[in-house]
């Protein structure tokens, strides 16, 4: 039984991710037996946990049947059940550091390839009777990416067992002699980063960090809106052609989440992180959710660590943090939490500085601490951990500098435009929600402990900074 536990091997090429694996074939009278896939023992070799999710079969019933080269949207795993071909491969992806490049190898039953999604494949039998078997994990649609290159470009520099100028049409098809050479070829473009809430004031910040990444709902003339709420969801992208999820999306109304919002409220911000979640571990996904200060209560003296208890005061943290346990579930998961959010948009910064513009003078809560955090630091930040990759998990992320309550944030701004910070008056939470019933509680200590995230190499600026550099960047 030993036997069949040894590790397998596995052999580099020249093409960046094609990789040769070496199968155990246990013979007897009877025949052999081999372990063709073996999830657990293709992994722990570094073939990727790809998700196959169909087997294809192509019997070619004499040697010197070719066909090729063709590079799809998706990953393969191919081999041989019977006879024997000579592989090639040819790399079609754009931006790929072996673009172009050519491998070739030949496939008995003890010999596989694993085939990166956009990397061109053909072979030629071998032998008579020859079963070439491929496992794909995405199924074939006419409206996906195709690209094919001809096998016999000499520019490839493929050389082939059985020359393809003495091949019969029953051997090569037409189509296939009438593919392009590698100069004319249409890559195959990288898979790309989906991002929800795309609209919002983070979303703005994410279309500038992510310009390659595509934006449901603000792409409206290509991309339709993406309803994350959807059960159907699922079924609503080629999911396959993504690497990550980007959700950004989120209902926001804190107050409204008490009364009128509450349905709305754990719809988006639970249900649909909950559905996001599913598609990424069906698809193989990163799933990227950006949470809040409010999962938790605000009541300790320091600032809070990822492992923190979740502890959300009212009905949009008690959303948030579900949607956080939720976003969890995904096997490839950052749960980015932030808090004090300002971007392009209504937020506070800007009321106060219109405020100031018309010479009013607010009272503003100075028992709420925390450190603002802008929205180009946030994006910035998540463009880091995709590609970075650190261990996944929760990682808070928020502008640097001292804590402040909102007061003296207010007070920073009133200066920041030219007007007396005197104008702003410190209140108590309690004292300035006195009469305003319906409103959510807030969370008085807001501050969130960064280190985790240093350490993977990403620290924001100071949000003293960063404030002024948003104040000159307004028109008012």
């Amino acid at each position: 039984m030993t036997e069949y536990r040894k590790p397998l091997a596995t052999r580099a090429t020249p093409i960046d991710g094609l990789v040769i694996v070496d199968l155990t074939v246990h013979p007897d009278n009877r025949g052999w037996f081999k372990e063709n896939w073996q999830r657990e023992k293709m992994v722990a070799a570094g073939i990727p946990d790809f998700g196959p999710v169909q087997n294809n079969m192509s019997f070619n019933a004499e040697a010197g049947i070719t066909r090729g080269l063709h590079a799809e949207p998706w990953d393969k795993f191919v081999s041989v059940a019977t006879g024997a071909v000579f592989g090639a491969w040819c790399d079609l992806r754009a931006g790929s550091p072996t673009y172009g490049q050519v491998a070739t190898t030949t496939i008995t039953p003890d010999v596989a390839v694993y085939v990166p999604r956009g990397v061109a494949n053909g072979f030629q039998a071998l032998e008579d009777g020859t079963a070439y078997s491929y496992l794909v994990n995405d199924h074939w649609s006419p409206d996906a990416e195709y690209a094919f290159v001809n096998l016999a470009d000499p520019a490839l520099g493929i050389d082939w067992p059985l020359p393809l100028t003495d091949l019969s049409d029953t051997h090569l098809s037409d189509k296939d002699r009438a593919h392009p050479p590698l100069a004319e070829v249409v890559p195959i473009a990288p898979r790309r980063i989906l991002v929800t809430g795309a609209a919002g004031q983070l979303g703005t910040a994410l279309r500038d960090a992510f310009p390659e990444a595509e934006f449901p709902g603000v792409e409206f003339v290509t991309h339709a809106e993406l309803d994350i709420t959807d059960p159907q969801l699922a079924t609503a992208r080629p999911w396959r052609q993504y690497t990550a999820i980007v959700n950004a999306a989120a209902y926001t109304a804190v107050d409204a989440a008490e009364t009128t919002g509450r349905q709305a409220s754990w719809a988006v911000n639970a249900a649909g992180v909950a559905n996001l979640a599913r598609v990424a571990a069906e698809f193989g996904l990163t799933l990227v959710h950006v949470s809040s200060d409010y999962v938790y209560d605000g009541a300790s003296t320091d600032a809070y660590r990822e492992d923190a208890p979740l502890a959300p005061l009212g009905v949009y943290g008690q959303t948030k943090a579900a949607g956080d346990l939720a976003a969890a579930t995904a096997p490839r998961h950052y749960i980015v939490r932030t808090s004090w959010v300002i971007g392009d948009g209504a937020n506070f910064v800007n009321t106060m500085a219109s405020l100031a513009d018309r010479g009013i003078a607010p009272q503003v809560v100075d028992d709420q601490i925390g450190r603002p955090t802008f929205t180009r630091d946030i994006a910035a930040g998540i463009r880091h951990l995709l590609e970075t990759r650190p261990e996944y998990g929760v990682y808070h992320l928020t502008n640097t500098g001292e804590p402040a309550s909102w007061a003296e944030v207010a007070r920073e701004v009133y200066t920041g435009v030219g007007a007396s910070a005197d104008a702003v008056t410190g209140v108590s939470t309690a004292a300035y929600f006195e009469d305003k019933p319906g409103t959510s509680p807030r969370p008085l200590n807001s501050v969130l402990e960064v280190d985790k995230l240093t350490h993977t190499g990403f620290t924001a600026p100071s949000w003293r900074d960063r404030l002024t550099e948003y104040l000159k960047g307004l028109s008012r």
